[in-house]
């Protein structure tokens, strides 16, 4: 049983109307829950700024804490931290451009005498693709689908590269 009260009516008040039992009136209203998410999403993800204002107060504070003129102080432990450096790292490669491995290492250098994990970083969280064979480098456009925890690290982040 649900303890949110105010969906509970709404699920009584379907099976009401439909003659559905609880499990079928709640699972539908879950899918409709959802459809109305993903269509919101949608809409959403066309504004180039964050729609979630605690998302953009956290990215705000971990930018003023990690990042100072343009360089990395320290690499955050925390994941949704390292999230927001990397995707304000990212903005410093071309879409579409291949690049060498000395060629990543130089821009990420930039940022931090640690480029090596950060290279790994944006490739583990697929924002930098990468042949193995030939050691190119690309920024990956479109951004790969997230599942388990790499939702709840990135997805209100990269919202706005969508």
């Amino acid at each position: 049983m649900t303890k949110d009260k105010d969906f509970k009516l709404l699920v009584r008040k379907r099976m009401s109307s439909t003659g559905e039992n609880f499990t079928s009136a709640r699972t539908a209203l879950l899918n409709d829950q959802r459809h109305h998410d993903e269509r919101h999403e949608d809409q959403s993800r066309s504004a180039s700024t964050l729609a979630d204002p605690e998302a953009e107060a956290f990215k705000a504070k971990t930018l003023r804490t990690f990042m100072s003129g343009g360089r990395l102080v320290s690499i955050p432990t925390k994941r949704k931290a390292l999230v927001v450096i990397l995707l304000e790292m990212l903005t410093a490669f071309e879409t579409g451009r291949t690049y060498s491995e000395k060629d990543i290492n130089t821009i990420l250098s930039e940022f931090h005498p640690d480029f090596a994990r950060l290279r790994r970083e944006l490739i583990d969280y697929g924002y930098l693709g990468r042949d193995a064979h030939t050691g190119q480098y690309w920024v990956n456009s479109p951004l790969p689908a997230r599942t388990g925890n790499l939702i709840q690290e990135a997805a209100v982040f990269e919202a706005f590269l969508r």
